[in-house]
């Protein structure tokens, strides 16, 4: 479990390049290192860049999936192969469980020396959930001040925080139930989440982004009605299945978080549309902030809050809510774009 390893990994997950090819989201070039010599050594205090993380499904089960120029990396079929000691889940990788400069070093120039048997077709893949046990799920509410006003509340002083449970944790390609669920005021939330790398207290904002794994389009489905039922937001925020990010979980290095177009679209409309530069909390206040009060750890989830266009948001009569077979896809600059379907 990834709670069992925080507060010892800083050293583990510092920032170093060694040789991932496999970003193909970004436009920012990543210069590419030679394979270390002594992988198991150089692996120490290093962390993949330019990489895209997903959990792939295969008849073999759940296993860690790498974007290349050539395919995605089934990594767990490699290391079947290979027995190179490789990570095999993404939470192996972003704890730097395994032999992750072996790892480099086979995504090196491109993925070139990938063996061709233990690559899948992007467009075959069948996604998972990226990560399933992730210390804490944290949510930001009220983060863009538009959002805020179109609810009627001014912008909040400090970041409000709420938690989602694991059990809302989904994917790419997945569905959420809600015929037959206790509500009916269904509503979507594009949202950009973050997996902290590296955790601890009290960090600095100037560093605090240096602690962050990747990024990954969400979307904090919400029943606005439960929502509602008290002061409290849970009951609304923790339906199975409704905290869904991916399909990649993109390297840190990769993007500048701060000037990232997202949009909500709903049924092929565009319903939201901003940039995380309005965002009232920028991801390093919400790392600082969160830290200041209680220990981030190693795959802790953070979903930073959604803009303005939601439903709830509407004038009341205007107010037409989500219904089984509609499609929402949350897209993310350079980041990749998150489609769930209601059943």
């Amino acid at each position: 479990m990834l709670s069992q390893n925080g507060g010892n990994r800083r050293a583990l997950m510092k920032m170093a390049g060694i040789g991932a090819g496999a970003a193909l989201t970004a436009g920012t070039a990543t210069a590419q290192a030679p394979p270390p010599a002594t992988p198991q050594a150089a692996a120490r205090g290093q962390r993949l860049r330019n990489i895209d993380v997903t959990t792939i499904v295969t008849t073999a089960g759940p296993g860690l999936g790498i974007r290349t120029s050539r395919g995605v990396l089934d990594v767990a079929a490699a290391e079947r192969g290979l027995r190179q000691g490789l990570p095999v889940t993404a939470t192996d990788l972003i704890l730097g469980r395994g032999n992750v400069a072996a790892l480099g070093a086979l995504l090196a120039d491109n993925g070139a020396r990938i063996p061709a048997g233990h690559l899948v077709p992007e467009a075959s893949v069948r996604f998972g959930n990226i990560l399933d046990d992730p210390p804490k799920i944290i949510c930001v509410g009220l983060n863009y001040a538009a959002h805020a006003a179109e609810g009627g509340n001014p912008p909040p002083p400090e970041p409000i925080l709420f938690n989602k449970y694991n059990t809302t944790l989904n994917h790419h390609g997945g569905t959420i139930k809600v015929a037959g669920e206790p509500a009916s005021q269904w509503d979507y939330e594009a949202e950009l989440v973050l997996v902290m790398a590296e955790g601890g207290r009290d960090i600095p904002e100037a560093r605090a982004l240096d602690h962050v794994f990747g990024y990954a389009s969400g979307n904090d489905f919400t029943a606005r009605d439960l929502q509602r039922k008290s002061t409290q937001w849970m009951l609304g925020k923790t339906l199975d299945g409704s905290g869904p990010f991916g399909p990649w979980l993109v390297s840190a290095d990769q993007v500048d978080v701060n000037n990232l177009d997202m949009k909500l679209i709903l049924n092929g409309e565009v319903r939201q549309n901003t940039n995380t530069s309005r965002m009232i909390f920028s991801c390093a206040q919400i790392i600082a902030y969160c830290s200041k009060h209680f220990t981030l750890e190693p795959g802790d989830v953070i979903f930073t809050g959604t803009c303005e266009g939601v439903i709830a948001g509407y004038p009341p009569e205007k107010r037409i809510w989500l219904r089984p077979g509609d499609r929402m896809v949350t897209s993310i600059q350079k980041i990749g774009d998150l489609e769930v379907t209601l059943v």
